[in-house]
């Protein structure tokens, strides 16, 4: 078992980033990745030209690699941003504004994972008026998800890199997830469990996957201390990987680290290059 047993992608938000987004996705597949996912690319725009969407396909399809997801319009990110659907005013209309963006891209690469960041809490503003704007907008990307084939993502953060975003524990997460598929009807809402941000929680990872591994839709993985490659941290990541293999997770598990003072290409020895393609 161990890390050979997984199916994994590179995130190119966080992994390749010396380069310009248009080299990222030949960056991994000479790395040896047939799978990739990226945060929204364009911070500054929901909304962006077709011309820069049609260059970005043709980039994912002239490297031979598959975008396998892909995460909604989420504000500045990195940065001071953890989403915009909750945000009333501005934000959440751009929110809206690239819901069917996004699913047009995913259709049009065969992406079928999207990811909904849910957004920081914001002073002034009754913590119910958010979350009643939070479902509503989750709610749309549902079904902008469902018409394209796609499940949607809803992911747990980390309280201590983001004090304001009220998703920071995997119970939330899943809470929302929930009540997303009752007000959808649709049931493509599902959990995104990252390891990482679990871990900064002091999360107990292995209960963690025995209670909610049935929920969840992707996997992102990072060590801790420092998000950095596995085998950076103390984190048990394979035999976690392998307790969540056990558990029934079939999908692939998001490479969503720092490289570190060194080259992205560089940053996966820690995996065996016969183990990195899709299968």
């Amino acid at each position: 078992m161990g890390f050979a047993a997984q199916r994994f992608n590179v995130n190119l938000s966080i992994l390749f980033t010396e380069l310009p987004l248009l080299e990222r996705p030949a960056a991994a597949a000479a790395a040896g990745f047939t799978a990739v996912e990226l945060w929204w690319p364009w911070v500054d725009s929901p909304t962006p030209e077709q011309s820069e969407l049609d260059a970005l396909r043709r980039a994912l399809d002239g490297a031979g690699v598959r975008l396998t997801g892909l995460n909604f319009y989420a504000g500045r990110l990195p940065g001071p941003d953890r989403g915009a659907l909750s945000i009333p005013g501005e934000e959440s209309e751009r929110f809206r504004a690239n819901v069917d963006v996004v699913a047009d891209f995913a259709r049009s690469v065969g992406c079928t994972a999207l990811n909904a960041l849910y957004g920081n809490r914001v002073k002034g503003v009754d913590p119910a008026e958010q979350d009643a704007l939070a479902l509503e907008n989750l709610v749309l990307a549902a079904r902008a998800a469902d018409r394209v084939g796609a499940i949607l993502l809803v992911e747990a953060l980390n309280k201590v890199e983001s004090p304001l975003c009220p998703l920071v524990s995997a119970p939330a997460a899943v809470e929302v997830v929930d009540k997303v598929n009752r007000a959808s009807g649709l049931g493509n809402a599902r959990f995104l469990m990252d390891l990482y941000h679990l871990s900064m929680n002091g999360e107990d990872l292995p209960s963690v996957i025995e209670r909610y591994t049935d929920r969840t839709g992707h996997v992102q993985i990072a060590d801790n201390p420092g998000r950095g490659a596995p085998g950076t941290g103390s984190l048990p990541l394979a035999d976690l990987l392998d307790q969540l293999g056990e558990a029934g997770y079939e999908g692939r598990v998001g490479l969503e680290y720092k490289p570190g003072d060194r080259p992205s290409a560089e940053a996966f020895e820690w995996l065996p290059r016969e183990a990195r393609g899709g299968r």
